[in-house]
């Protein structure tokens, strides 16, 4: 698993300039998804727009610039996020890094171009979580309490 990809670099371009463009239009457009997640370390709240690929009631997010990205680290930390896709917003748990260099549960084009171009080997795979169930990470784990 790489922990950078080809396309590193270019995240300094794209979240302060090409981010703030997005956001808006990425809950609404198919593929597209505004992921909000907490700091690790600030427990600021971020909203961050990405591409998502529904596959049965799991959730894939193909790792363009890698798995050292904030956005990976303080998902995998917490435990969970949400997304609003096409505008409906969901709860995602459990992640899981994925290692595939095929990367088979991405659809044909964007499987080849962050292959082939980016360079992308791993996938963050999530399910959404059942109405009324709590995230694990919720306000009562932190007290103890169930």
């Amino acid at each position: 698993m790489k922990a950078r990809t080809r396309a590193w670099g270019f995240r300094r371009i794209a979240t302060p300039y090409l981010d703030p463009v997005l956001r808006p239009l990425a809950a609404w457009v198919p593929t597209f998804a505004v992921m909000t997640h907490r700091g690790r370390r600030s427990g600021r709240v971020y909203r961050t727009p990405i591409n998502v690929f529904r596959r049965g009631d799991a959730y894939v997010f193909l790792l363009t610039y890698g798995a050292d990205v904030d956005w990976v680290k303080n998902v995998l930390a917490a435990g969970s996020c949400s997304v609003r896709t096409s505008g409906h917003d969901v709860t995602l748990v459990d992640p899981e890094l994925i290692e595939d260099r095929e990367l088979r549960a991405a659809p044909l084009i964007p499987r080849f171009i962050e292959r082939r171009v980016a360079g992308v080997d791993t996938y963050l795979r999530m399910r959404a979580q059942p109405s009324g169930a709590y995230p694990r990470n919720d306000m009562w784990s932190s007290l103890g309490r169930r």
